[in-house]
């Protein structure tokens, strides 16, 4: 009768549906309670940075942080409940969501129990962020195919570039960098939520194209195994879906460092697996461009003392040009289904 439930690769559809609603069930479920208890644990909300957009002071005040966890939560339950957590590739990625994770609850926590937008240093997160990237880098390589184990694939000119011993500090690189963009994306009502939703659907699509030998190897890898991250992705985007229902504008609560820093994190750890890492540069084109802008205005106004966008990240400028909060995270959103579309047709 459970036979569906088994984990043979004819069955992986099934499992990742049934990942999908029930991460999606449980998040609906318990979103409200999840709230209350946060709202509970601090009647002062998110410290809302002194420096950004003017209106989000008055409009975000209050607002409670850390539902990251309602993301994390659900989507691990449903991840052990119908993922093959023995293969490597789960259980590095479900071990990055909880390190990764508990990195932004113990972040978010200070800021909340202080009220101040800055509590742990960012060498404390870059060096606890880099010491399990290598954990996760490591574990990969050791599943991954010697083959293809160090391989660079380049999408739509099915190039392939061999980096031996580079690979591991690229691979780091990917990592930790999906960490911090989409940290530094998650600063509107469900921008942030919304892009991962669309992004970790490409990725569920992806893992079915390398976890099958049926494509050419030249421009597709083909890693064993690797279809078992589409329920880790299906999982995710169920989780995601359901936590915009609070997150959208006005968000009842605020995905904070511990759901951003995680989910930026195992996105990276998933483009590794699956070895599309330049991919995710395409379909995450928004998470580059927001780091790129807060770099650009780092350097520029240190060599100038001038700014070069209005604000930064780069969807604070956008709102300084008089645009809606909602504008900027349809549009970005928009540009993010846009770019998944162009990154799913590196697969033909």
């Amino acid at each position: 009768m459970w036979s569906f439930l088994s984990y043979e690769p004819e069955n992986v559809c099934c499992r990742a549906m049934m990942a999908f609603v029930v991460s999606l069930v449980l998040s609906l479920m318990f979103g409200g309670r999840l709230i209350e208890f946060l709202r509970s644990m601090s009647k002062s909300g998110q410290p809302i940075r002194s420096d950004g957009p003017k209106s989000h002071i008055k409009e975000k005040k209050g607002t409670p942080t850390m539902g990251g966890l309602l993301i994390l939560g659900t989507s691990l339950i449903s991840m052990l409940l119908f993922a093959n957590v023995k293969l490597h590739f789960v259980w590095i990625s479900m071990l990055v969501l909880l390190v990764y994770g508990a990195t932004g609850f113990a972040d978010d926590y200070v800021k909340v129990k202080k009220q101040t937008p800055n509590a742990m240093t960012a060498k404390m997160k870059l060096f606890i962020q880099f010491m399990a990237a290598v954990l996760a880098v490591n574990v990969i390589a050791a599943a991954t195919p010697n083959s293809v184990e160090s391989t660079l694939y380049v999408p739509y000119f099915k190039w392939s570039l061999e980096l031996s011993w580079l690979y591991i500090p690229f691979a780091l690189f990917v990592i930790a960098g999906a960490s911090n963009a989409v940290n530094l994306s998650d600063g509107l009502d469900g921008l942030a939520g919304g892009m991962l939703a669309i992004v970790f659907s490409v990725f569920m699509v992806i893992s079915f194209a390398t976890g099958y030998p049926v494509f050419n190897e030249v421009s597709i890898p083909y890693i064993p195994k690797s279809y078992e991250i589409s329920v880790v992705c299906s999982a995710l985007v169920g989780s995601l879906i359901g936590f915009l229902w609070f997150n959208l504008k006005k968000a009842r609560v605020f995905m904070g460092d511990t759901g951003s820093l995680a989910l930026g994190a195992v996105l990276g750890v998933i483009a590794v697996i699956l070895k599309h890492e330049i991919v995710l540069s395409i379909v995450g084109i928004v998470f580059v461009l927001e780091t790129l802008s807060v770099v650009i205005q780092v350097v520029y106004f240190k060599k100038t003392g001038k700014r070069f966008f209005k604000m930064a990240p780069i969807h604070h400028h956008f709102e300084q040009l008089g645009w809606s909060e909602n504008k900027v995270v349809y549009c970005f959103w928009g540009v993010t289904f846009v770019a998944s579309i162009l990154g799913l047709l590196s697969l033909l």
